[in-house]
C-alpha cells in the first residue's frame, strides 16, 4: 500500500477516535472518519501484543491490507478507516479475516455495491 493511502502518525489515529464513528464484531473494531476533501480512503492498522509475537501481529496486519487491496473497489472513498484487530484474529487464515472484515464494513456502512458475480 502506497505511503498516502496509510495513517501512520499519532494525531491522525487520534482523530478518527476521537471524531469517527466505530462498528465492531468479534474479530475487529473499525473507526470510520469522514474525509470528503479526500478522493481516495486511508488506513491505519492497530495490533496490540496481546494478539501475538511479532510474526503474528504482523501476519495479521498483511492479511488486513491485502483484504482492503481486495476490497478497494467496494470501500467507500474519502475517508479514513482505522481497524484494531482482537485476539481471534490470531488463529484466522486469510479467507477468514476478508470475510470478517467485509462483515464489519458491511455494518459500518462503507461497502458499496458488491459486484455482480458471474458462476
Amino acid at each position: 500500500m502506497k505511503k498516502k493511502y496509510r495513517i501512520k502518525k499519532n494525531e491522525e489515529f487520534q482523530q478518527v477516535f476521537q471524531e469517527g464513528k466505530s462498528m465492531a464484531n468479534r474479530q475487529f473494531v473499525v473507526y470510520v472518519l469522514d474525509r470528503p476533501e479526500q478522493p481516495y480512503f486511508r488506513l491505519g492498522l492497530s495490533v496490540s501484543k496481546k494478539i501475538g509475537k511479532a510474526v503474528v501481529r504482523n501476519k495479521v496486519k498483511r492479511y488486513i491490507r491485502q483484504a482492503f487491496l481486495e476490497l478497494r473497489e467496494q470501500v467507500t472513498p474519502g475517508k479514513d478507516y482505522v481497524v484494531i484487530a482482537r485476539m481471534p484474529t490470531s488463529e484466522m487464515n486469510y479467507a477468514e479475516v476478508k470475510k470478517s472484515l467485509q462483515h464489519v464494513l458491511k455494518k459500518a456502512g462503507v461497502l458499496l455495491n458488491q459486484p455482480n458475480r458471474v458462476d
